[in-house]
């Protein structure tokens, strides 16, 4: 093609083509960039140079440097509790999303009648709205008329308070997150159906039992999901704000302060942008962190197909 062109058309006119192609690339890139510019780039510059200010919507910023983070990481008892309760709430829902996705998925891969339609019943409850399903669960939850505490109730069982317990409070939150295991499944089962089955028929053929093929096939296969899985979750749970908002605001005694609802407060019932900014800065190096520490390790456990060390 390249020789054709040489050779049909001047050098002057190629020339024109290969500006009026170009020109043709950036206009169509332009909306996109520009959407770039304002809706993402922007803001965040912005919020940097908030979170070195005093800012209370109302007055213009007063800019006071590193004050804010100065006054975080040594004044502010919040911060700790914050930080303390949205980590023992990651490192406890993650690994049971993890499994619990991975079972579902196990089960819902085989090949079954109507299989399709317990897929979806299983993936069903992680695309409901996050304030209807949070309603429901408090209502599960309830210590009175809740559904839990009254099948305990029927084994002679006195139930906690859940929700309204500082002891029961993070864990009822948990139990209620796992509702979404689905989103993990999919991901799941997407990567379960593109291992190929000549593997477990030879691992059969080999003597293999059903253990031996999930540890030395399925779970090495699994990996990228896992990752992708893994740090996906990650992510979610340091942004959790809905389920914790709606259903406990914080309480009791800050037994559910999550980091976000922390810097909402911050930032829309005491009008420091300023300093929800600085915490706003300060979970997205901390999410940041925690991402680059699974990438750089990632290459000791994760195995893509068809690649060679």
């Amino acid at each position: 093609m390249t020789v054709i062109t040489q050779r049909f058309f001047p050098a002057r006119l190629r020339w024109s083509l290969q500006k009026r192609e170009a020109l043709t690339f950036y206009l169509c890139v332009l909306p996109w960039f520009i959407g770039f510019l304002l809706f993402y780039l922007g803001p965040v510059l912005a919020s940097f140079y908030f979170s070195l200010t005093k800012w209370d919507l109302i007055t213009p910023p007063q800019f006071i440097g590193l004050d804010n983070y100065e006054r975080i990481f040594t004044r502010d008892k919040y911060f700790l509790q914050a930080i303390k309760v949205t980590t023992i709430y990651t490192f406890t829902y993650v690994p049971l999303d993890l499994v619990f996705g991975l079972l579902i998925a196990l089960l819902v891969n085989q090949r079954v009648r109507g299989v399709g339609i317990f897929r979806t019943i299983f993936y069903m409850p992680s695309v409901l709205a996050g304030v209807a399903y949070v309603v429901m669960w408090m209502w599960v939850f309830n210590p009175q008329a809740g559904l839990i505490n009254g099948l305990l109730a029927y084994f002679g069982v006195q139930g906690p308070r859940w929700l309204l317990d500082p002891k029961w409070a993070l864990p009822a939150l948990i139990i209620m997150s796992l509702w979404g295991v689905g989103r993990t499944m999919v991901i799941y089962l997407a990567g379960l159906q593109d291992i190929p089955r000549e593997l477990y028929e030879s691992a059969s053929i080999d003597g293999a039992n059903a253990w031996s093929r999930f540890w030395n096939i399925t779970l090495p296969l699994l990996t990228p999901s896992i990752l992708f899985n893994l740090i996906f979750s990650i992510i979610l749970t340091f942004q959790s704000f809905t389920n914790v908002y709606i259903a406990t605001n914080g309480g009791p005694l800050d037994a559910t302060l999550f980091y976000v609802l922390y810097l909402y407060r911050k930032a829309f019932e005491h009008l420091a942008m300023g300093y929800a900014s600085a915490l706003a800065w300060i979970l997205f190096l901390i999410v940041l962190v925690c991402t680059l520490i699974i990438f750089t390790t990632s290459g000791k456990w994760v195995f893509y197909r068809g690649v060679e060390e």
